[in-house]
């Protein structure tokens, strides 16, 4: 969810690209003044926020100022950064998250309020995962599959955790498989193998 930070002072001159976010009235529909709500809501989307909800375990490596890769899923081929501007210091202790802020410029307004979108945080710890195509994992019983050698002519099935979606239709694997390892790059054509 995006929401709006407002006007920016830039190189002296006044950048105001307005906007009209939200409408609480009709055509022929009458308003009186200093009422609530408003009728518009006119904002400068040429820089926003972008709000994450970041699980508590994964809150260490989340720092102010530190930059963020967005992924739009509206566009899934473009990464746009961004900059940590503020980590909320409550949980949400139903789901165990804190909200985190990400500035962002929007200087093509690609990016529109309401929009979904992921954030890689770049924190101080480098993580290293393997990437597989998409092909390679089987989607079974709400768990993910890959088949790897396991000698001779044989194969097993091994049990993974996938990560995010890439382009070109990679996905990252978090864990049960290290990078490097050979796997069956079609894991569905290998199952309906196995089942004959």
């Amino acid at each position: 969810m995006m929401t709006n930070t407002g006007s920016r002072l830039t190189q002296g001159q006044f950048s105001f690209l307005p906007e009209l976010t939200d409408q609480q009235i009709t055509a022929s529909a009458g308003v009186q003044a200093l009422s609530s709500p408003s009728p518009f809501t006119i904002s400068d989307l040429s820089h926003i926020w972008i709000i994450c909800d970041v699980y508590e375990n994964n809150l260490p490596q989340v720092h102010l100022n530190e930059w963020a890769d967005i992924h739009l899923a509206a566009y899934p081929s473009r990464i746009v950064k961004g900059k940590v501007s503020n980590i909320a210091a409550i949980l949400d202790p139903a789901i165990r998250t804190a909200k985190v802020r990400i500035q962002v410029p929007n200087p093509d307004m690609l990016m529109r309020v309401g929009m979904f979108v992921t954030a890689t945080f770049h924190g101080q710890k480098k993580v290293e995962y393997a990437v597989l195509p998409a092909t390679a994992i089987l989607h079974l019983h709400d768990r993910d599959w890959i088949y790897v050698p396991a000698g001779g002519k044989q194969f097993r099935r091994v049990e993974v955790h996938a990560g995010n979606v890439l382009p070109e239709k990679m996905q990252e694997i978090r864990s049960g498989i290290q990078p490097g390892q050979e796997v069956v790059s079609n894991a569905l054509v290998m199952q309906s193998t196995v089942e004959q």
